[in-house]
């Protein structure tokens, strides 16, 4: 609890970054505003579950890789599902809520940018499942192609002095974050086609 709080205070006495996720998540509240999204109670208590079995998978950790980044037990599906379910924004506000715990978990701030790059913009943008909720694969794939564009852009722009001598930046990021990403996406798309997906949607809809 002690080091969780600590965690907190430096990412609340780090300014810069506290202010750019100030206004993500104002622009994500305008988003509800303007498409009238209105939460509900049992849409709330839905999107907490899945957001607190988001954080114990991810806890359930395969392999770690020492630059960050790590391979759970399909940490993800529960984000995947929110977004399947319940749409974009939705799915948008549940990674950036999403975000926000992992920075409070494993906090590495270099830059207001880098922040947003890596932490809560790579698990909004597993939303994009939303945009095929019937093809679940492909919006899966789609989902994870986002969250590894934000974490490449992240690598080059802040974590090229860890490529080794001779190598682009752009291609120690890519393979870097394919390394830990298309394992994690595997793993999603067995979870997802052994688990009954829409018996649990359906059940999300039942109060």
């Amino acid at each position: 609890m002690d080091k969780l709080l600590q965690n907190i205070m430096v990412l609340v006495n780090h300014q810069d970054s506290f202010g750019i996720l100030a206004v993500v998540f104002f622009l994500i509240l305008t988003g509800f505003y303007f498409r009238k999204i209105h939460f509900t109670t049992h849409m709330l208590v839905n999107i907490s579950l899945m957001l607190a079995l988001t954080i114990i998978l991810h806890q359930l950790r395969l392999y770690r890789m020492p630059q960050g980044g790590s391979i759970t037990c399909g940490s993800m599906v529960p984000l995947l599902l929110i977004s399947y379910r319940y749409g974009f924004l939705p799915g948008c506000m549940a990674g950036f809520i999403y975000g926000i715990f992992n920075i409070m978990q494993d906090p590495y701030l270099l830059h207001p940018i880098q922040v947003l790059f890596d932490y809560p913009l790579p698990y909004m943008a597993l939303a994009l499942a939303a945009l095929w909720p019937s093809h679940r694969y492909l919006s899966t794939a789609l989902a994870f192609f986002g969250r590894f564009l934000c974490h490449v852009i992240s690598g080059v722009v802040f974590f090229a002095s860890y490529a080794p001598a001779g190598t682009s930046p752009l291609v120690y990021s890519l393979i870097f974050n394919a390394t830990y990403l298309i394992p994690e996406c595997l793993i999603c798309f067995l979870i997802i086609r052994i688990l009954p997906i829409d018996r649990f949607i359906k059940a999300m809809d039942k109060k």
